[in-house]
């Protein structure tokens, strides 16, 4: 029989959620800590995180990167995963993904979006992440295919990245700053869903294009000249 890792946090990060949340919090795998960091929501995310059973942090400072770090800091576990709120993606298709880093077999370990059903994901954003992956590979030779929010690694050697983006950038920043370090990144398969609500990112070609210039921003940024965040 094959048990579920423990000792996991997931940070979820969170902007007017309310119709999503329960979904995925019922999701979480058993033994696990639910962390919604709420960045600003006006809907009731925070309230109806609680009631579901989740430990809720509070960031208000805008910006997904912003809402991703206040997660990590706040995590105390010895892996932590990211999740997205929106019911896109099923968080208990993480564990696998902590498996791999638990087994020593990954240090960083992605979600490939394969979307499922109409309007799962926009020919805009699909277009924006095409690109970034090209820019991702010409900048560090990682041939991954996707930049999705659902991965995991040690909470440690996260922190020892020194990420510093507060935006769209920060997830792309993480896989930059891994791959500088010479972490070992898998990349697996993972159905994506539509969203419930509309997307704050996304949403539309303006969104998306400010997405991709921010994380543009990130490719440019030189390698560290020091081995900071390089797992041993």
């Amino acid at each position: 029989m094959t048990t579920t890792p423990s000792d996991v946090d997931v940070v979820l990060p969170c902007l007017n959620e309310v119709e999503a949340l329960p979904w995925v919090l019922e999701r979480i795998p058993p033994g696990w800590r639910a962390l919604v960091v709420d960045n600003g929501s006006t809907d009731g995310s925070a309230e109806v995180a609680r009631a579901c059973g989740a430990t809720v942090v509070h960031e208000p400072r805008r910006g997904f990167g912003a809402a991703c770090h206040a997660g990590l800091i706040a995590a105390t576990a010895d892996v932590v995963c990211f999740c997205d709120a929106d019911a896109s993606l099923d968080p208990s298709l993480l564990v696998p993904f902590v498996r791999e880093v638990r087994d020593g077999d990954a240090d960083l370990v992605l979600g490939r979006r394969r979307p499922r059903g109409r309007g799962a994901w926009p020919a805009h954003a699909r277009v924006g992440n095409v690109a970034l992956a090209r820019m991702l590979r010409r900048r560090t030779g990682l041939r991954l295919h996707d930049l999705g929010p659902l991965r995991a690694a040690r909470r440690e050697h996260l922190l020892a990245l020194g990420l510093t983006d507060r935006r769209s950038g920060y997830p792309l920043q993480m896989v930059v700053r891994a791959a500088d370090a010479g972490w070992r990144i898998a990349e697996h398969d993972v159905p994506y869903l539509p969203r419930t609500g509309a997307s704050k990112v996304t949403g539309t070609w303006r969104g998306t294009w400010q997405a991709v210039r921010d994380m543009s921003r990130v490719l440019n940024e030189p390698p560290p000249a020091h081995e900071g965040g390089t797992v041993r």
